[in-house]
């Protein structure tokens, strides 16, 4: 495992759609690892393939429910709604107020290329759709209701 580079908002690639992965193979298996160390160590609820350059549909969340992985990941159901803060390890010293889905349902494939179904609720589904938005070229930022300075 290796703790990789996360991009910042202005790169253009966040803003690239992303690719869907082809075969799971080792390669995607070192990503996954890479972006576990990285969200790990950079203190985040999750991690797009995108941040760290990589322009495949592949992300990571890391949550109290647990640390969960995703390729190709598809939203298949949305329910509710909730607002609440966000920030992103991409675009650093800001946090707005963001409306999403307080359930949703995903199918993905894991690292073994097996596919499967997550229900997330709170702020597990906050995460998933922050997530998927990175793999569609979306920053929180366009969404978000008000935007203020963080010291995070």
């Amino acid at each position: 495992m290796a703790y990789r580079k996360i991009i910042q908002v202005g790169d253009p690639l966040l803003r690239e759609i992303s690719q869907p992965v082809e075969k799971v193979d080792d390669e995607i298996v070192t990503l996954l690892d890479d972006m576990k160390e990285t969200v790990e160590k950079a203190e985040g609820a999750g991690l797009a393939a995108v941040q760290i350059g990589v322009l495949k549909r592949v992300f990571v969340i890391n949550v109290e429910e647990g640390y969960f992985e995703f390729i190709n990941p598809q939203i298949v159901k949305q329910a509710g709604s909730q607002k609440g803060k966000e920030g992103c390890l991409s675009v650093q010293h800001k946090v707005g107020i963001v409306e999403r889905p307080n359930k949703v349902v995903v199918k993905a494939l894991d690292r073994n290329g097996k596919a499967f179904k997550l229900t997330a609720y709170g702020f597990a589904a906050k995460a998933v759709c922050h997530e998927y938005d990175h793999l569609e070229g979306i920053l929180y930022t366009d969404k978000a209701l008000s935007i203020e300075a963080s010291d995070q």
